[in-house]
């Protein structure tokens, strides 16, 4: 059983969100791998290392979600890029403000750290404030981080951070 081991608020840039966006989860994971689309995000900003320049936990592999009442799920798989980024043809984005990341490390195997369901509870016991956009959408990802996420430690664990845009 995984479980949250931390709950911290991060202050990031203006970023530029490029990606693909999907009507619900499912198995488009595997095309992005099969048809590089993650290093072509990569190498639109100048390579990985240029998003980790401005945001310490970038470079993750991004499931990213918009919920809404009365509105339809969103759900993008991409990345994060720096906000003046050139989206390459094929794919889209959604740009964000500067604002702050209300983040939960979620501790376990990589099969049960997807559940999420704590996280808002931890972020709103925490003080934080939900981000909304001017729709009143409420944003949050899955940041899928090496080494974090990509390598299990002694016992076969794995740390995913699951994180809210907050106020």
């Amino acid at each position: 059983m995984a479980e949250i081991i931390k709950t911290f608020k991060e202050s990031v840039p203006a970023m530029r969100f490029i990606g693909k966006k999907y009507p619900d989860f499912g198995g488009w994971w595997g095309d992005w791998f099969a048809n590089g689309w993650f290093d072509e995000i990569e190498k639109a900003m100048g390579g990985a290392d240029t998003i980790l320049k401005i945001w310490e936990n970038g470079a993750g592999y991004v499931g990213l979600e918009r919920r809404c009442d009365g509105q339809s799920f969103e759900y993008w798989i991409g990345m994060f890029t720096p906000a003046d980024t050139v989206v390459p043809d094929g794919f889209e984005y959604v740009d964000f403000p500067a604002v702050g990341l209300g983040t939960c490390w979620i501790y376990g195997k990589e099969e049960d750290v997807h559940d999420t369901s704590g996280c808002y509870s931890a972020i709103v016991s925490n003080g934080m404030r939900l981000w909304k956009d001017k729709n009143d959408g409420v944003w949050s990802f899955e940041n899928c981080l090496c080494p974090r996420y990509t390598t299990p430690d002694e016992k076969g664990n794995v740390i995913m951070d699951y994180c809210y845009y907050v106020e």
